[in-house]
């Protein structure tokens, strides 16, 4: 075994001669021990010291000082790793001797190493004692003498180093001294990256590099960036310190400028202030309570140095005590004819919603302060939630303020932040009262379904308090610190659904459903409100255009398909800006707008709405479903195919309505004889269900029904009449459970032009909702039992359509293949 005195003199040999002298005078074993390494890289004749406390690492110590106290040093990719394997190292290490090893109390060991050369991994064994590795010596490449790049990267290496130690890099002057004389490329490049403190990454990429060239070009790139870095952190140090200077001199100025002020008598603006605050304190008439608070803190304020930051945020706090409304109220309209007039003004039917409101209003004229529920308005988008809200404030003469909750998240904005940081601010509630300037303003809850949830609190709790009459008497917001009186205020909410809305806050409000419109409906808010409204924004007048009854009426059908009136507003402004256009241009005769040339305005139809068949069909059934945004028409497609009895279903279907099928296929199975379904045929054909559009996905019970139709239609080759929709939910025993959206549905039937729906005979308490004129239009069927589904929608079958059902045709031995 060599010892360490050898060792030296080798190395320093190696030194003196430069190239890869020692690598041929100092013989490496093929095989040694593997130290892996924590964040830091060592390159060939660096000396480090090194604490080893793994086992295995300890191991592989004391197996190097047992033989030619050689080991090779290596990086592991994860650092947190505590038994890293040959995968978690990197390829490229450093061969190195162990010059001097000390135990410490503790168990772990303190190792000196110097590098000897780089080593690239072929193989490494994981024994149980230790990690050993199979190695291949990277020689160091000649670099050619005179090198005029060789040359020049030595230059800029040495000089970015020097710069990197003037912008403030730690290198030691002993490290500079050794860059300035050395002359061996390869070892000032190794050099260079051991000071530099750099990622493990980017120093295992110098490591990596075996010939010099490119390994002194990395090196410099590596530094480049290193003084940009240094540069840009300079910089920052400059302007910090400037700044630093200028507030202390303005400080300076400041006093001096006060001690001036004194001298003449001026400058008492706090003073002025602060007496500003006690008068409104006085006339405003707040609470006991928080006039006793608003006055400590004036004390307080009185006391402060008008420049500390603190001094600026209880101002604020002042201000906005002082400019809430504590005791300032607006007159309610009791009019009961005046606020109905002015409802029927803004909007066209709605009748439950207008109703509710002047009940309430009857309410509070009969006494001084009721505690009324919160209205929560349910429906699609455009149907008129909150312009309804903006008309019942002007019903009622009150303030209009709209929150909208869209997308919140920290509960803060809800109760306020506290005033423990700049910034603060109260809560938007209170901002809401302030900006009203009255304590009974209406405060609209826009999108109280979409209030969101995170680690900052959950604003739907916080709401709780808000919304909830028998607490918002004493309404405590966080900035305030003292309780506010929200009882004086009319809240209103709106949603799309109330699925999102939590249970315990949706129990604080009287939900008020607004399906979509008819197309009466949209035909009368159109002539009453769009049009006109459209006429004045777009800067025509009613003279120069006329749109007819009729074109109306293929505008709603052909260019627009929801449940309220945004899309049919702005159909309407085409047409108005295209008028507008024409009036610009010198042309000022009136524009006609009909069915014929509505097209020269809009362009081609954009709608095509689902339609009742063209003819009764085996194994099609239509369904009706509710969605966001109105109701809509659904094919529901069955067909029987040679198999073994499986149920397949495609087109995104739910969990729930995968379910229904489930419950339909056993039900069917279960009544097979009275259905007239062969036995045998559940066990030679397979049933494949499919709904059309299926990049949709689509749930819910109550297409329970028309899936159980369209599955017997097609095992019992029984066709459907074209002019029947139905909807509802479907028990294992075949009973018909009411489902939700009935409105909506038999919209959407209509639009259809569907003749016939079967509803569960439970829903036919929901018919009140149905506008009377589609009773004369649609035939309503109530049933209890599927049994009745299949009576009304199911056609019996000829015995000749039998017979062709029961023998398919023959084809022809040897058919033509297709044309395409």
């Amino acid at each position: 075994m060599p010892s360490i005195s050898n060792i030296t003199e080798t190395l320093e040999t190696a030194a003196d001669g430069g190239g890869g002298g020692g690598d041929q005078q100092l013989q490496i074993p093929e095989v040694l021990p593997v130290l892996p390494l924590r964040d830091i890289v060592i390159y060939p004749f660096m000396i480090v010291p090194l604490f080893v406390s793994r086992e295995k690492s300890i191991r592989a110590v004391d197996v190097a000082l047992g033989e030619n106290r050689m080991i090779f040093l290596v990086s592991q990719k994860d650092l947190d790793k505590e038994e890293p394997t040959g995968e978690d190292l990197y390829v490229t290490g450093t061969v190195a001797v162990i010059m001097r090893m000390l135990k410490l109390p503790d168990g772990r060991i303190r190792i000196l190493v110097q590098g000897l050369s780089r080593a690239r991994v072929e193989t490494v064994e994981d024994s149980a004692e230790y990690l050993k590795a199979r190695l291949v010596v990277m020689q160091e490449e000649a670099v050619p003498e005179r090198s005029l790049e060789v040359e020049a990267l030595v230059r800029n290496v040495r000089a970015s180093m020097e710069k990197a130690a003037n912008l403030g890099k730690n290198i030691s002057p002993e490290v500079m001294a050794i860059v300035a004389s050395l002359d061996e490329a390869g070892r000032l490049a190794d050099l260079a990256a051991s000071n530099l403190e750099l990622k493990v990454e980017d120093a295992q990429s110098v490591l990596d590099i075996a010939d010099t060239t490119a390994r002194l070009r990395r090196v410099n790139e590596l530094l480049n960036k290193e003084i940009e870095v240094l540069t840009v952190q300079q910089e920052i140090n400059t302007q910090a310190r400037a700044d630093i200077d200028r507030s202390q001199r303005e400080f300076f100025l400041r006093q001096q400028l006060k001690a001036i002020q004194t001298e003449l008598g001026e400058g008492n603006e706090l003073a002025e202030e602060v007496a500003q605050f006690r008068e409104k304190i006085e006339a405003i008439g707040m609470p006991k309570h928080a006039e006793e608070e608003a006055l400590r803190q004036l004390k307080k304020l009185e006391r402060m140095h008008p420049d500390a930051a603190e001094t600026a945020t209880l101002r604020n706090w002042m201000e906005i005590m002082t400019d809430l409304p504590w005791s300032k109220a607006s007159v309610d309209n009791l009019d009961l004819a005046k606020a109905e007039k002015i409802l029927d003004e803004d909007h066209y039917g709605l009748e439950k919603v207008k109703e509710r409101i002047v009940e309430a209003l009857a309410v509070r004229k009969l006494k001084e302060k009721p505690k009324g529920s919160i209205l929560c308005l349910v429906g699609p988008p455009g149907v008129g939630k909150t312009s309804l809200g903006r008309s019942i404030a002007r019903a009622l003469d009150r303030r209009f303020v709209r929150l909208s909750l869209g997308g919140l998240h920290d509960e803060a904005e809800i109760r306020g932040h506290r005033r423990t940081y700049v910034g603060a601010m109260p809560g938007r509630v209170i901002q809401a009262l302030q900006q009203a300037a009255t304590n009974n303003p209406l405060i609209m809850l826009d999108e109280i379904d979409k209030v969101g949830a995170d680690f900052r609190g959950d604003p739907s709790s916080a709401l709780l308090e808000v919304l909830d009459p028998e607490q918002n008497n004493s309404f405590r917001d966080n900035y305030l610190g003292v309780t506010f009186d929200l009882s004086n205020a009319m809240f209103m909410t709106t949603a799309n659904v109330l699925d999102t809305i939590q249970p315990a806050l949706r129990d604080r409000m009287e939900v008020i459903r607004l399906a979509g419109y008819t197309e009466e409906e949209k035909l009368e808010i159109a002539r009453r409100h769009l049009i006109p409204k459209q006429i004045e924004e777009n800067g025509i007048a009613a003279k120069n255009v006329q749109i007819s009854k009729k074109a109306l009426g293929a505008l709603i059908l052909q260019y627009t398909q929801e449940a309220g009136l945004r899309q049919l507003e702005r159909e309407i402004g085409t047409i108005c800006r295209k008028v507008a256009r024409r009036i610009a241009d010198g042309r000022t005769e009136l524009v006609r707008v009909t069915p014929r040339n509505l097209h020269e305005f809009l362009g081609a139809p954009k709608i095509f709405p689902e339609e009742m068949l063209k003819k009764d069909q085996i194994g099609v059934a239509t369904g009706l479903a509710w969605t966001p945004v109105g109701g809509d028409v659904l094919f529901i497609e069955a067909l029987r195919v040679k198999g073994k009895g499986a149920l397949v279903l495609t087109g995104q279907l739910g969990e729930v309505m995968r379910e229904s099928a489930q419950a339909a296929f056993s039900y069917a199975k279960s009544r097979h004889k009275e259905l007239g379904i062969p036995e045998e045929d559940f066990e030679k054909y397979d049933l494949h269900i499919h709904i059309p559009e299926g990049a949709i996905p689509k749930d819910g019970p109550s297409a329970g029904i028309t899936l159980a139709t369209a599955m017997v239609s097609s095992l019992a080759q029984r066709p459907i009449r074209k002019d029947v929709a139905m909807t509802g939910e479907i028990t294992l025993r075949g009973n018909v459970l009411p489902v939700g959206g009935v409105k909506e549905k038999v919209l959407a039937a209509r639009r259809a032009r569907v003749r016939k729906v079967i509803l569960p005979a439970l829903n036919r308490r929901d018919m009140e909702e149905v506008p009377k004129e589609i009773f004369g239009e649609i035939q309503f069927i109530y049933v209890e039992n599927v049994r009745d589904v299949f009576r009304e929608a199911l056609k019996d079958v000829t015995p000749s359509a039998a017979a062709a059902v029961s023998r398919p045709p023959r084809l022809p031995q040897a058919a033509a293949p297709p044309r395409v």
